[in-house]
């Protein structure tokens, strides 16, 4: 080997030497920088991974857990009714005026029976009073028109339709 090809290869090892200690020392900058700042997290985020990790059931056992199991019952209940229309009252007449009902069944829209003797009663006295709940609940396709599910609001409980078909056949008389 030649002298020059000799120096060449002292100062390249110099500088990858050199390179090597300053990525080194930034490499344990980085480090040191991410043990001081403070990471703040999301909170959507970090509710999304208590729901992800969140038992499936829960476990209750003696004394405690039966109070326990009757406070969660009494909760999931009250959720329930808290999306019920009306509060999960049953009033026919309310729910007739205060919900989708009235629209179609006072003029008759789409076939719907009025709230007389040719409408509703003849339905009535053709198909009886469970076939006119059920038709409510599930819906219902004649020939002049549809009747969509539980009039249009899939929130009413059945025994809310069942006592709004009720007051309309009473009505009908």
């Amino acid at each position: 080997m030649r002298n020059y090809d000799l120096e060449f290869l002292k100062r390249f090892s110099l500088v990858l030497a050199f390179l090597a200690l300053v990525t080194l020392g930034l490499i344990l900058f980085a480090y040191y920088l991410n043990t001081k700042v403070v990471h703040t997290q999301d909170p959507a985020i970090q509710q999304r991974l208590l729901a992800r990790i969140a038992p499936v059931g829960d476990v209750y056992a003696g004394a405690t857990g039966a109070a326990a199991q009757a406070a969660a019952a009494a909760a999931a209940q009250a959720s329930l009714l808290a999306n019920i229309p009306f509060d999960g009252r049953t009033d026919g007449a309310e729910i007739f005026n205060n919900s989708t009902c009235t629209g179609c069944h006072t003029a008759g829209i789409g076939g719907a029976p009025k709230l007389d003797a040719a409408g509703i009663g003849a339905r009535l006295a053709e198909q009886g009073i469970d076939t006119l709940v059920t038709q409510a609940i599930n819906g219902f396709t004649g020939s002049a028109g549809v009747m969509p599910a539980k009039g249009g609001n899939p929130a009413l409980t059945d025994e809310q339709i069942k006592a709004t078909v009720e007051w309309m056949v009473a009505q009908s008389k």
